[in-house]
């Protein structure tokens, strides 16, 4: 029997949608897809319960196997792409206020973050090589392709210990933690892949070098940008890059603040579980992210696909989804109040006692 609504997740698509009409408008209506995601968006989880509701497992099986879930992901890659043509072309219109060319930037930012990187993250978690391409060339369209690397390799073999890049500490601002994660998951990308040819007994320069492949195309996108349509359009497009790696790295923050792993008599971390990512369920954050706010059974086994990831009663959840989230990190005394006394109350939890005697980093 099938079961599921594959064509509910069509609601990201929204996004794209309000970032074809900002390139058409002018003044605030620019502002829409970012008035969408930040202010829209969090109201809206104010006002609706968390649901906590799992599929069945005979219906995983079902779901998992469902192609249309998968076809949706790949409708990402034109959508993006056309998009980022048509946003070359409407930045370099003259005379444009700054309202309307900041609002612009925004919406195409806005489709680094949700469509460059956090599709691209799903799809960079499949095991077809041709899925994995898809996600290097989201990725591509965000600058940020050694995430490929550090993240599958890297952030999920250590998320919520002290040696990750990208969990952040008790008591680390975001603004603290963009400048740490940034710089150190890009240097973390470029060890993985020197530890990995060594490994095959080639140098860390080899051409089979991943990092050194993504600079080359980063850097020719870049190019490209500059000579077809011009510096300006070049410092557009680069700051709407920056703002979906900020968008990246805000999630990230979110998502294992204060949380670490315990260390096991041999010395290893114990195996990442559900309670060492801070969860959401709220419905809409879940559709708009293709249930990357379900983080907690996303590390607790990475190959589930969107679609079937579980809701853990031992995770901890946040009180709100992911866009109210970020708005809040932004602000690190009110974060702090927040969550600090969140880390502390799960910690008294019987369900998260066991494995969690070790759970808080210290800022």
């Amino acid at each position: 029997m099938k079961v599921g609504n594959p064509y509910k997740y069509l609601t990201l698509f929204t996004l794209p949608a309000l970032a074809f009409l900002s390139f058409f408008s002018y003044g605030w209506l620019c502002f829409l897809p970012i008035l969408y995601i930040f202010v829209f968006l969090p109201l809206f989880e104010l006002l609706t319960r968390p649901d906590t509701s799992n599929h069945l497992p005979e219906q995983e099986n079902s779901l998992a196997g469902q192609r249309v879930y998968d076809f949706i992901l790949y409708a990402a890659v034109p959508v993006q792409y056309g998009l980022l043509m048509l946003f070359f072309l409407k930045v370099q219109e003259a005379e444009l206020s700054w309202t309307t060319l900041t609002g612009r930037i925004t919406a195409m930012g806005l489709m680094c973050g949700v469509f460059g990187i956090n599709v691209g993250h799903e799809l960079g978690h499949r095991s077809r090589k041709y899925e994995q391409y898809m996600a290097q060339a989201l990725l591509l369209t965000s600058l940020y392709m050694h995430f490929f690397i550090e993240h599958n390799r890297g952030h999920h073999k250590m998320a919520s210990t002290s040696e990750d890049p990208s969990t952040a500490r008790k008591n680390e601002s975001v603004y603290a933690f963009w400048l740490r994660s940034g710089g150190h998951s890009y240097l973390s990308a470029w060890q993985l892949e020197k530890d990995r040819l060594h490994k095959q007994g080639k140098q860390a320069l080899h051409w089979q070098n991943q990092m050194l492949r993504f600079q080359l195309y980063q850097f020719g996108l870049l190019l490209t940008v500059g000579l077809a349509f011009g510096l300006n359009v070049l410092m557009c497009f680069v700051a709407a890059a920056v703002m979906g790696m900020l968008l990246l790295e805000t999630v990230n923050y979110i998502e294992h603040y204060g949380l670490l792993r315990k260390v096991l008599n041999n010395g290893r971390y114990e195996r990442v579980m559900p309670q060492h990512s801070w969860n959401s369920n709220h419905p809409l954050g879940r559709l708009m992210l293709f249930e990357l706010s379900r983080h907690s059974d996303h590390h607790y086994k990475t190959s589930r696909k969107y679609q079937i990831l579980r809701h853990h009663e031992q995770s901890p959840q946040m009180p709100t989804g992911y866009p109210g989230m970020m708005i809040l990190a932004l602000v690190p005394p009110l974060w702090f109040r927040l969550m600090n006394s969140r880390i502390e109350e799960n910690l008294r939890s019987p369900i998260l006692k066991v494995g969690v005697t070790k759970s808080v980093v210290n800022g």
